[in-house]
């Protein structure tokens, strides 16, 4: 019967795992990604320390991805433990306009939720144990990883998750920071916001966040920037502001901010149709800032037709990095993309369609730069 089985399976399966190798090693980045999806043994064959060290010595490409968390998080759940088991990434390659799949079930937890990434790596919540919360770093591609401390399961329900350069990781709630930078512990700091951080973001080494600053009838939102070399006893915040910026903050209703193309970000909401508080919005505006200059420009706007389909929903959400950024809402089934990375202007806006079914309907996400020779 297993010869039988034998003369079954295709040719390029019998081959020997050191011929594997040097046929998949001529093979682009993109195609390694794919071929891990097609079975169990390329899979294996792809992700083996022998063919990392090789495929690595032989190419620093990345890929530019646009990856989904996970809706929901039942911790406790039946079905949680069970589906565990087949834990993945779902990730879109925009330019192939193919949906990518990196499984994770090498990581040996109940459950891990991916929530962002940095420098080819992935970092997830963790189930430890004892029941407590662990940040976890790892290289779907290559199957390494590694656990950072512990730490309460209150900083993964609240906190936001920054990750930069050398391996600097912050989280960040509204009245406390968590810092790491490759020691065994964390360092713990008062944030010192006026208000709960919104869509905190790093750029170049630097925190920005936007807070609320108003009253309960009125929100009125501003910018707050820190240096993580000015992080000591505390968290030092600085408020960013210009005497021209005067209906930047005005013009938008529930305003996030993205980490733009160098050293620029992008602020993203909707268009208010007039500055009264309960403004209907018009479409959605993304408004770039120049950090050396200080500068607002519109960076682009979605079409009137694509904005009819987030117009009837109340809550959306936005995420991405650089050139592309995504858009999502309830009951539309797919996700709206910004892409500025191959033109200047205004940039193209597409639907992403296929998308993954995640909880209930509203996707989350992040850029993930995949890469071979990233080490966790």
């Amino acid at each position: 019967m297993e010869e039988a089985a034998s003369c079954l399976s295709p040719p390029i399966y019998r081959l020997p795992e050191d011929t594997l190798h040097q046929i998949f090693s001529h093979l682009s980045l993109r195609q390694i990604a794919i071929c891990k999806s097609v079975s169990k043994l390329f899979n294996q064959t792809l992700s083996s320390p022998s063919f990392t060290h090789l495929f690595s010595s032989q190419s620093h490409s990345s890929l530019h991805l646009i990856a989904l968390r996970p809706s929901h998080h039942h911790h406790h759940s039946h079905h949680q433990r069970h589906a565990s088991l087949d834990q993945c990434l779902h990730a879109y390659d925009p330019d192939l306009n193919l949906w990518l799949r990196f499984s994770l079930d090498f990581l040996p937890f109940r459950s891990s939720v991916p929530i962002t990434s940095s420098l080819g790596l992935l970092y997830l919540w963790a189930d430890s144990p004892d029941s407590s919360k662990s940040l976890i770093v790892c290289n779907p591609l290559t199957r390494q990883f590694k656990v950072l401390p512990q730490l309460g399961s209150a900083w993964s329900k609240h906190g936001s998750v920054l990750t930069g350069s050398a391996g600097k990781v912050i989280v960040l709630t509204e009245l406390a920071a968590l810092f790491f930078s490759g020691s065994n512990q964390w360092l713990k700091f008062s944030s010192n916001l006026p208000s709960k951080p919104r869509s905190p973001i790093l750029v170049f080494d630097s925190i920005f966040a936007l807070c609320d600053v108003g009253s309960p009838w009125r929100s009125q939102w501003k910018l707050f920037f820190c240096p993580l070399n000015r992080i000591g006893n505390s968290v030092s915040w600085t408020r960013l502001e210009r005497p021209q910026w005067t209906d930047v903050f005005d013009i938008l209703k529930r305003p996030r901010l993205i980490p733009g193309v160098g050293n620029r970000l992008l602020m993203i909401g909707g268009l208010k149709s007039s500055f009264s508080p309960n403004a209907s919005c018009s479409t959605i505006l993304i408004l770039r800032l120049d950090l050396e200059t200080l500068d607002w420009d519109e960076a682009g706007r979605m079409p009137q037709e694509m904005f009819c389909c987030f117009q009837e929903s109340s809550k959306f959400k936005v995420f991405g990095c650089g050139s592309r950024v995504c858009f999502s809402a309830k009951r539309i089934g797919k996700l709206a993309l910004w892409d500025c990375s191959a033109e200047s202007g205004k940039g193209k806006w597409k639907w992403i369609e296929n998308v993954p079914r995640n909880g209930d309907g509203l996707c989350r996400g992040f850029v993930f730069e995949a890469k071979h020779s990233a080490l966790p």
